[in-house]
């Protein structure tokens, strides 16, 4: 679909990225404050989000115990956890579907859930 005049232009994925999500309101409300807030580790979360999102390293893993797994639709998945920063408390939790990451949480501070 064409866009009009001045419209943001997407930017477009490769065949072998991933695209991106979100699985609620409140994932939606939580990654436009991170962006207002940490606009350029947002830009890498974004970067490693599509890329690899499945690799573990010490900004990005599966949850343990109880919340390592989320129902969807009658479907469990891997629920991971990401940290825009090593330094901030901001946490995004996902899970990947095929070539589609779903922002399930998106914490602007560490979740009470993972103290």
């Amino acid at each position: 679909m064409a866009g009009k005049k001045k419209d943001l232009v997407p930017r477009p994925t490769k065949k072998v990225e991933y695209e991106i999500r979100f699985a609620t309101i409140q994932a939606a409300r939580g990654w436009r404050d991170l962006i207002a807030s940490s606009r350029n580790s947002m830009a890498d979360t974004w970067d490693f989000l599509t890329r690899t999102p499945l690799s573990t390293t010490s900004t990005n893993y599966r949850l343990k115990g109880e919340l390592g797994t989320i129902l969807r639709e009658g479907t469990p998945h891997n629920r991971w956890q990401h940290k825009p920063s090593l330094k901030g408390s901001a946490r995004i939790w996902f899970y990947v579907v095929e070539q589609t990451v779903f922002l399930e949480q998106v914490h602007t501070h560490h979740p009470n859930e993972t103290k």
